[in-house]
């Protein structure tokens, strides 16, 4: 199953992320896996959290413009060259990874990568086919 992605464009100032993770602290809202990427004036934060829904609302009510986007969770195994379990069989079919970030959680001795992919269905149907365990909605409190 994919899971929702949130992403938002703040202003690159120090602060700016303190400010948004704060807000969805104090709301309840746990983030699972964050990625920051900054230019000179706008940093883009991609983020998986435990209520998704409930995190746009807030960050819309409080002036921001979350976007979602699908995302897979995906387990891979946590030794050097691991991360290929998972890159190779997307190559192999042609699938681009666009980013991977990681997921704080673990599951046993795996780690778990978030990734953004241009065919996501796809994508999940590859890494299954291959046993690469691709997480649902679980993954969002693991």
């Amino acid at each position: 199953m994919v899971i929702k992605q949130i992403s938002v464009s703040l202003e690159n100032v120090p602060g700016a992320l303190s400010k948004l993770s704060e807000l969805l602290g104090r709301e309840g809202v746990n983030i699972r896996a964050i990625s920051v990427a900054d230019t000179s004036d706008i940093s883009t934060v991609r983020f998986v959290v435990d209520d998704p829904e409930k995190a746009k609302n807030i960050m819309r009510a409080n002036g921001y413009s979350p976007k979602e986007t699908d995302v897979l969770a995906v387990e891979t195994p946590d030794h050097p060259g691991g991360l290929n379990a998972v890159l190779i069989p997307l190559k192999n079919a042609g699938i681009n990874v666009h980013y991977l970030y990681p997921h704080l959680g673990r599951i046993g001795n795996n780690a778990i990568v978030i990734l953004g992919v241009d065919k996501t269905e796809e994508a999940q149907r590859v890494l299954q086919q291959n046993w690469i365990h691709t997480l649902g909605k679980e993954a969002y409190n693991i």
